[in-house]
Formats: C-alpha cells, structure tokens, sequence
C-alpha cells in the first residue's frame, strides 16, 4: 500500500524510463470507467510535475473508442517531434468539439482513460498502468457518481466497453497494477513484465500488497 512518499518513489521509477514518443515518456493509465484511473492519474500527475491527456476529450458520443486517429494525428505525431500537440476536447454538454487545447511535450505525459492502453497506443507507450477494479464494481461506482440522468448513456457504455476490451484488451500487457486501498494504493507487478532495474514494484512490496 502507498502513501506519498511511495508515490514520489514510483514516479521517480517512471521518470527513470526511456522516452517512448520522441522526446516524451507516455505513461497510460487504463481500467474499466468508474475504476478510479482520473483520480489515480491525477494523484500521479502531481507527482510528476506531468500534464495529463483525459481520452474523454477525445472521445464522443458517436465514438466512444474510434478516436485513434484523432489521437494519432493530433497528439503522437507532434509529440514523436518533440512539438506542441493540440488537440480539441469534446464538449459532452454541447456535443461538439472545442477550440484547441495545448499539449506540451513534456519529459512525463500522461494518457487517462479506458483504452489507453489500447494496441494501436502500445508501441508509444513508456509503461501502461492498469487500475485493478472489476468491470461491475466499476461500472456501479461510476453510476453512482453521475446520478440516474446517465442512465441510458451508462447503459449503452458497457456494452461498448465490453466490446473494446474484448476485441483490445489492455489488462495481459499492463507494466504495473495499480489497486486502491483505503490508505492509497498497492502497486503490483502487471503479467506482461518481469523484474529490471526501473521496475515500480519488488517481490517484497507484492507480499506485502497481498497481506
């Protein structure tokens, strides 16, 4: 289990990687919607002094995971240059998308959202965390967050969600599992990686997860 100094130890361990995008270390963190990846992203992101990209800015509502392209063309292919990336956030009031948010190519940038860690992302990618919560356990956190006047939209994401992970699952190539703890979070070993020398969680830190 973390606190902040295990933390601040984690994102030393991320700084420490290769870059994996031009100048630019992506880290991804996915996991099921309502697996708590945003308030995870964002505890982290502090850490790292890092922006953060929310693929629900990505995202619409006539495609819930067809925007790769869009994140190919705005964000990977400026940052691989070591540009500015600009990209336009979708408005899920309005349901259109926005003026152009700056990107920048920071040493750590962080990608948040459900498919972040998707196939077409990985070879970009300097780790890929997955939040460690169910879909259902999820799902009933997220409902609950947004109240029954998403009702319907809930309804129709699952099967999307299900669909997405089924056809691209991100989980089996996860660096690290991040699961949250009332006293922050476990951080253990993902099953695509062994121990090495930047690796986040030792065999010790898993025993102890696991107590």
């Amino acid at each position: 289990m973390t606190d902040g100094t295990d933390l601040d130890r984690a994102a030393a361990a991320l700084r420490a990687l290769p870059p994996s995008c031009g100048p630019v270390r992506l880290i991804a963190v996915d996991g099921h919607a309502g697996s708590g990846k945003s308030t995870f992203a964002g505890r982290l992101a502090t850490r790292l002094d890092a922006p953060v990209l929310h693929l629900d800015d990505l995202a619409s509502h006539e495609e819930l995971f067809e925007w790769t392209e869009r994140m190919r063309d705005q964000v990977i292919l400026p940052l691989s240059r070591g540009e500015v990336a600009r990209y336009h956030p979708y408005d899920w009031n309005l349901r259109t998308f926005g003026a152009a948010r700056e990107l920048p190519p920071a040493p750590v940038v962080l990608i948040e959202g459900v498919g972040a860690g998707r196939r077409a992302l990985r070879p970009f990618l300097a780790a890929l965390l997955w939040m460690e919560r169910g879909p259902e356990e999820s799902w009933t956190r997220g409902r609950h967050r947004d109240g029954p006047a998403q009702s319907e939209f809930w309804d129709g994401w699952t099967v999307a969600e299900t669909r997405h992970f089924s056809g691209d699952p991100s989980r089996p190539f996860a660096d690290t599992l991040v699961r949250e703890c009332p006293g922050g979070y476990a951080w253990l070993r993902g099953p695509s990686v062994t121990a090495g020398p930047n690796q986040i969680i030792t065999e010790r830190d898993s025993s102890r997860a696991r107590k």
